[in-house]
Protein backbone atom coordinates (compact mmCIF):
# COMPACT_ATOMS: atom_id res chain seq x y z
CA UNK A 1 0.00 0.00 0.00
CA UNK A 2 2.60 2.74 0.93
CA UNK A 3 4.66 1.64 -2.50
CA UNK A 4 1.59 2.98 -4.05
CA UNK A 5 0.68 6.17 -1.68
CA UNK A 6 4.49 7.29 -1.21
CA UNK A 7 4.82 7.94 -5.03
CA UNK A 8 1.22 9.64 -5.09
CA UNK A 9 1.80 12.34 -2.45
CA UNK A 10 5.48 13.51 -3.70
CA UNK A 11 4.02 13.48 -7.50
CA UNK A 12 0.93 15.77 -5.97
CA UNK A 13 2.73 17.42 -3.78
CA UNK A 14 4.98 18.72 -6.10
CA UNK A 15 1.99 19.84 -8.82
CA UNK A 16 0.30 21.62 -5.52
CA UNK A 17 3.29 23.40 -5.38
CA UNK A 18 3.62 24.39 -9.13
CA UNK A 19 -0.27 25.40 -9.12
CA UNK A 20 0.48 27.23 -6.06
CA UNK A 21 3.27 29.02 -7.58
CA UNK A 22 1.24 29.99 -10.75
CA UNK A 23 -2.10 31.59 -8.54
CA UNK A 24 0.39 33.63 -6.22
CA UNK A 25 2.09 35.16 -9.68
CA UNK A 26 -0.82 35.90 -11.34
CA UNK A 27 -1.72 39.54 -12.36
CA UNK A 28 -5.13 38.77 -10.96
CA UNK A 29 -3.82 37.93 -7.69
CA UNK A 30 -1.88 40.80 -7.11
CA UNK A 31 -4.72 43.23 -8.47
CA UNK A 32 -7.16 41.45 -6.44
CA UNK A 33 -5.48 41.41 -2.98
CA UNK A 34 -3.31 44.82 -3.86
CA UNK A 35 -0.46 42.74 -4.00
CA UNK A 36 1.80 46.01 -4.27
CA UNK A 37 0.41 47.52 -1.56
CA UNK A 38 0.33 45.15 1.29
CA UNK A 39 2.38 42.43 0.00
CA UNK A 40 -0.08 39.91 0.76
CA UNK A 41 -0.83 36.14 -0.98
CA UNK A 42 -4.03 34.90 -1.71
CA UNK A 43 -5.38 32.33 0.68
CA UNK A 44 -5.56 29.77 -1.72
CA UNK A 45 -2.10 30.01 -3.19
CA UNK A 46 -0.86 30.06 0.26
CA UNK A 47 -3.06 27.19 1.16
CA UNK A 48 -1.64 25.35 -1.95
CA UNK A 49 2.09 25.72 -1.49
CA UNK A 50 1.50 25.13 2.19
CA UNK A 51 -0.47 21.45 1.30
CA UNK A 52 1.91 20.88 -1.49
CA UNK A 53 5.18 21.12 0.18
CA UNK A 54 3.39 19.12 3.34
CA UNK A 55 2.64 16.49 0.66
CA UNK A 56 6.22 16.01 -0.69
CA UNK A 57 7.74 16.01 2.36
CA UNK A 58 5.37 13.03 3.71
CA UNK A 59 5.55 11.05 0.60
CA UNK A 60 9.55 11.58 0.18
CA UNK A 61 9.29 10.93 4.59
CA UNK A 62 7.05 7.42 3.37
CA UNK A 63 9.53 6.72 0.21
CA UNK A 64 12.54 6.44 2.46
CA UNK A 65 10.98 3.77 5.18
CA UNK A 66 9.37 1.93 2.56
CA UNK A 67 10.88 -1.67 2.51
CA UNK A 68 12.78 -2.85 -0.18
CA UNK A 69 11.05 -5.90 -2.27
CA UNK A 70 13.32 -8.73 -1.85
Amino acid sequence: MNRVVSPALLVGGIILIAIGMSTTDSLGSDVSNKFFITGSLTDGGIWMLDGGIAAALAGLTMLRRVPKPG
